[in-house]
């Protein structure tokens, strides 16, 4: 659900960029007193984690869609929904300003819609409710599936909402809607298993720190290394290689588009939403997640090389993509959580 700048209007986009500000000014204040050392990697790599897994889009049978990871709450649960929720905004801070996935105007809309409900509704209110009596691998699939499922469907609902406060008139709400809930009906399940198994592979390994971040605080003596090196190696892994299995259907906000307007983009040009793609056009080395074309081949032979849609689709550009990203996003997450733990030091000292 990475909406573009054309899909809504600059008021929704500014109402939305300054929710998702005090959203994340909120968390940076709650987490200030429990900020533990062991959560900054941590928090870095699981950004690098989730960005390379939001790179693999999965097919919907019998749909022509596909669907990928949202990942917010895996983030919640292994950091907390504070920090998870300012890791989700890095991660898609990196990939509308490097690799022009998600609009700049969009962007409050995108951090809301994949961040907010999941780290702050579906977690505390679902996921953790299932295994608050005692986490076995059966209450974590549950709480997992229920939890991903409806936190996916608050944020199309609200994409289908943010479009029609916008005006948008080529996608009527009824159409739009009974579009948008369905197909990510089905993204949602796919999510809700995959986050059941990541988070099942985590407790396994290291029962207490799923269990100890359910009561807020990660253990003292809890050595988190193993679990810090799989998940950069799996980051590494899934943007690097895994990546070129994405499915090259479209994703299920742009098979919802094509379905109630009959086409996936939405054109809106000049003001400021010409000056935002000029940036974006600027700061986006990686667009697509794949090296720039080169500006000698003509139209024709771009529309014909598109065409021909080869599985799997082996390119340099796109490992590169998946490296790179994983790497500005675990650096940039990293650096909020240092940023954070400096502020709560000085604090201390001068409470001493």
């Amino acid at each position: 659900m990475h909406m573009a700048d054309a899909l809504i209007s600059p008021v929704i986009g500014g109402t939305m960029w300054v929710a998702t500000v005090g959203v994340a000014a909120y968390s940076i204040k709650k987490i200030q007193d429990d900020m533990e050392e062991k959560k900054v990697p941590l928090m870095g790599v699981m950004g690098a984690f989730v960005f390379a897994a939001q790179m693999i889009n999965f097919s919907i049978p019998g749909t022509g869609s596909s669907g990928h990871l949202g990942g917010g709450l895996i983030l919640a649960a292994m950091l907390g929904p504070y920090a998870a929720f300012l890791a989700m905004a890095s991660i898609l801070l990196i990939q509308a300003l490097f690799f022009g996935d998600g609009g700049l105007l969009a962007y409050g809309c995108n951090v809301f819609n994949l961040g907010f409900y999941t780290c702050f509704i579906t977690y505390p209110l679902i996921f953790k409710w299932f295994i608050k009596k005692g986490i076995s691998a059966k209450r974590m699939m549950a709480g997992s599936m229920i939890a991903a499922v409806v936190g996916l469907q608050l944020g199309a609902l609200s994409v289908v909402l943010e479009t029609v406060f916008s005006g948008k008139t080529e996608l009527p709400f009824s159409t739009f809607v009974l579009m948008m809930q369905p197909i990510h009906l089905a993204i949602g399940i796919v999510e809700g298993l995959v986050t059941a198994a990541v988070l099942t592979f985590v407790w396994k390994a290291r029962p207490e720190l799923i269990e100890k971040q359910v009561s807020g605080k990660i253990s003292g003596n809890t050595s988190i290394k193993r679990i810090i090196y799989g998940l950069a190696i799996a980051a590494v892994i899934i943007g690097g290689g895994l990546s070129w299995f994405a499915s090259s259907n479209p994703d299920g906000l742009e098979w919802s588009m094509e379905k109630t307007a009959g086409t996936t983009e939405l054109a809106e040009s000049g003001g400021i939403y010409g000056i935002l793609a000029d940036i974006q056009s600027k700061t986006a080395f990686l667009p697509d997640y794949s090296f720039k074309n080169d500006s000698s081949v003509s139209e024709e032979q771009v529309s014909e090389t598109s065409a021909e849609v080869v599985w799997p689709a082996v390119d340099a550009g796109t490992t590169v993509s998946g490296l790179v990203g994983g790497a500005m996003t675990l650096v940039l997450a990293a650096m909020i959580g240092f940023f954070i733990r400096s502020v709560k030091r000085r604090k201390k000292k001068v409470t001493a």
